[in-house]
């Protein structure tokens, strides 16, 4: 049963590694950019969708592109933070903090859903998949992390207190408070 569980680390380790670099480098690129990713016409489509579902002016555009990159950064920065966890628990042992992993994947399930509805909405297949992979690996890194923590459960020693001796809340000769007398 061990190496279902080095298995389950080094997938959760993988998936968070693929997000940092990956959307680590995504993020840097817009937010270097001089029109903050507008002019890739491919990764910018998901923009381009909300500014035309919500009418927003070319400002709002670049505005909302500095949005996304600033959260997709924010979110790899979450993930290298859980790498980093997850290799001082090798090191030195301990437990990895989970809480790190989990914030990261709420941004990712959000921002990923964010981006796919307006795929949806103009019927852009090959976008909706690239968008649903993402998600589909934060949801399986979720799936993974409640694995993890079932396994670590359940194999921790459980204290059984003895059910014969009755626990003494009061010291004796102690006056029960009564408020009618």
């Amino acid at each position: 049963m061990r190496k279902a569980s080095g298995a389950v680390v080094a997938m959760i380790v993988a998936i968070a590694l693929y997000f940092t670099l990956f959307w680590g480098i995504d993020s840097f690129h817009v937010l270097t950019s001089p029109s903050y990713g507008l002019d890739d016409v491919w990764h910018s489509q998901f923009i381009f969708g909300i500014g035309r579902v919500f009418h927003l002016a070319p400002e709002a555009l670049i505005k909302l592109a500095a949005f996304f990159a600033v959260m997709k950064f924010a979110a790899a920065a979450v993930f290298a933070v859980h790498v980093v966890d997850r290799v001082r628990v090798m090191i030195r042992g301990g437990k990895p903090e989970g809480e790190i992993l989990e914030a990261g994947l709420i941004l990712v399930v959000l921002l990923s859903i964010a981006s796919v509805a307006p795929a949806i909405w103009s019927q852009n297949v090959p976008l909706v998949h690239e968008q649903t992979v993402e998600l589909l690996l934060a949801g399986l890194a979720a799936a993974l992390t409640i694995i993890e923590r079932s396994y670590n459960v359940a194999s921790e020693p459980v204290e059984h207190e003895v059910a014969d001796e009755p626990k003494i809340v009061a010291p004796a000769g102690a006056r029960w408070f009564s408020p009618w007398r």
